[in-house]
């Protein structure tokens, strides 16, 4: 299914799996929600306080009948008008008052709850994709994985806030008024109830307009999300090759249809309203008609006409109500099964029920007849063994596809491989806690990341244990220290997102200094010199004897310098080790690492000399 198909993609209006999943997440909250509940129902029982109260007054004191005061009443009603007429003024407000306390507790309660679950899924959500695998990355697009947890998450709460609990309020209104109506007057009530056929096939072609609109909204807002990912990230190449003008054109295709589907929307709820106002006055005006009708035959009081009127006029608004939920609760079905779909993806790499842990002291790197495919049996690597012995620092060249960074990542545990084994010191790397395993490595990009805070928070990277001196002492060792003393707030210098504002070079040695200030016992580099410039380079040749000394080293060869200091050089061809030895030994072998030095290092050894 594609991304798309998957955001058109309907629920059923009702999905009790889904309900108990969500569930959970209003357990916190459930005495919350059960005054809420309390509350709702006993404002939808206030909703016939007011036109009893209305029937009350016209009966006893303006059109005086027979047996119109409940004999529990009759003690407390003054008869005299004016009093008495006061005293129901007094009834009836402090209805409302009531009336108005209740549905403001009601709603603040549910709009309380939804916001704080829905916090709670979006951090579950967010906690759950800093679990799942790389692999998960490379096949799904980040837009969709940001619609989940903005676009989805929104529509659960207002499932929360005004769909599940505000559905048994309307229903409990209907059930209340229906029942005060059959005892005030049942063939009025048939009468009433003769048209509600008529507003619930129009509550049907209402309620397929809006769903369809709402399919191409959402499907629309996925499309946009991923359109700006894309291109606010790539914006530079969209400036580079002069396509402004067509991602500008492209965005206002996606921009459209999500104009139009509203547009639709928005038609759609302004014809469902007045229709459904218009029949509510046929049915009005026929129960003026036959009320009167009743009046004249003293079977039915002016009060209980009166009264019946008002009751008719709330029967519908609870039905229009319900039209809308069951879309409301039809898109948040859909958006359960997609967010619930995104949390049961399982991890491929986990820490074991008992994990083993890394000896201390020198640990030597061992890849022991290691076949690995990203998919099915297309093979990266194959059959590969080599041992790296503590202290060591290694270089992997090798053309374009070789395999070189997929060592680092097998190394890392980004991906488990489907033969053979890695060892640390002898310990299957499967056997740990893969962030017991990261903890002891530190890495260095070719295209360095940071982060939106301050120098020093992506130095630290939440590591709190690193101190102010530790940090000093990274900075100097890496040559960094000249670039932070140059700025007025030093390591507080604000950085801003993706590091804008700051160089190649600059993002390269900050990256240097966070791998140094963690103090791994093993240390990679992946081309992490290949993308700063000759200056910028002698400063980081200059500070990797201090980064590699005491640690065994994996350098994804780029540039000759590098590859000169390594104690052993790996030549990878066709996800196989072909060569191994010192740069001189591999040269007089004139194999293919002699090919490689030909084509590309001959010639900067040479711009060198």
């Amino acid at each position: 299914m594609s991304d798309h198909q998957e955001e058109q993609k309907l629920g059923k209006v009702y999905d009790g799996q889904l309900m108990r999943r969500l569930s959970v997440f209003l357990l916190p909250y459930k005495l919350a929600v059960f005054a809420a509940v309390v509350f709702l129902i006993a404002n939808s029982l206030l909703q016939i306080a007011g036109p009893w109260l209305t029937k009350l007054a016209v009966d006893r004191f303006l059109a005086p009948a027979p047996h119109s005061v409940p004999p529990w009443l009759e003690a407390w009603l003054s008869r005299d008008a004016y009093t008495g007429l006061t005293q129901i003024s007094g009834l009836f407000l402090g209805v409302m008052v009531l009336g108005l306390l209740l549905n403001f507790l009601q709603g603040y309660l549910m709009q309380w709850v939804g916001q704080h679950a829905m916090f709670d899924l979006r951090r579950t959500i967010v906690e759950h994709l800093q679990r799942v695998d790389v692999a998960y990355y490379d096949r799904t697009p980040v837009g969709r994985l940001l619609t989940r947890v903005t676009s989805d998450v929104d529509a659960l709460n207002e499932l929360f806030a005004s769909g599940v609990v505000a559905i048994l309020g309307d229903v409990c209104v209907i059930a209340f008024l229906l029942t005060a109506m059959i005892q005030m007057s049942p063939g009025l009530t048939l009468l009433l109830l003769a048209v509600t056929p008529l507003i619930l096939l129009v509550t049907l072609r209402f309620r397929r307009a809006v769903r369809d609109s709402n399919r191409r909204i959402r499907t629309a807002i996925a499309r946009i999300n991923a359109f700006l990912q894309e291109h606010v990230t790539g914006v530079s190449v969209v400036q580079l090759f002069n396509r402004e003008a067509r991602a500008s054109d492209d965005f206002e295709t996606h921009n459209r249809e999500h104009m139009d589907a509203f547009k639709e929307a928005i038609t759609a709820y302004g014809w469902f309203y007045p229709v459904v106002e218009f029949l509510g006055m046929l049915a009005l005006a026929a129960l003026l008609s036959y009320g009167g009708y009743r009046i004249r035959e003293n079977a039915l009081t002016l009060g209980a006409l009166i009264a019946f009127f008002q009751y008719a006029m709330r029967f519908f608004r609870p039905i229009q109500d319900l039209s809308e939920k069951y879309n409301i609760l039809q898109t948040a079905m859909a958006a359960a099964e997609r967010t619930f779909q995104l949390l049961d993806t399982q991890p491929g790499v986990t820490a074991p029920a008992q994990a083993a842990s890394l000896p201390p002291g020198p640990l030597t790197v061992e890849f022991d007849h290691v076949w690995f495919a990203y998919k099915d049996e297309d093979w990266v690597l194959r059959d590969l063994s080599f041992r790296i012995e503590p202290g060591e620092t290694i270089a992997v060249v090798g053309h374009t596809g070789a395999g070189k960074t997929t060592l680092t990542n097998l190394l890392l545990r980004f991906y488990d491989i489907q033969k053979g084994a890695i060892r640390l010191g002898g310990v299957d790397i499967r056997t740990l806690d893969p962030r017991e395993l990261r903890r002891h490595f530190g890495i260095v990009l070719q295209d360095p990341f940071l982060f939106t805070g301050t120098l020093a928070s992506n130095i630290r990277l939440g590591t709190a244990a690193i101190t102010d001196d530790q940090l000093r002492e990274a900075a100097e060792r890496v040559n960094l220290a000249d670039f932070v003393e140059s700025l007025d707030a030093g390591f507080e210098h604000e950085v801003r997102e993706r590091g804008a504002g700051l160089s190649t070079g600059q993002k390269q040695l900050i990256s240097f200094a966070r791998a140094l200030a963690h103090n791994p016992r093993f240390l990679i580099l992946d081309e992490a010199t290949s993308s700063v410039d000759t200056e910028t380079e002698q400063k980081i040749r200059d500070a990797l004897a201090n980064l590699i000394e005491g640690r065994t080293s994996i350098v994804i060869a780029h540039r000759l310098s590098t590859i000169q200091r390594a104690d052993r050089i790996f030549v990878m061809h066709k996800g196989q080790l072909r060569e191994s030895g010192t740069h001189q030994q591999l040269l007089t072998q004139r194999g293919l690492y002699w090919r490689l030095y030909q084509l590309q290092y001959k010639d900067q050894e040479i711009s060198r000399a």
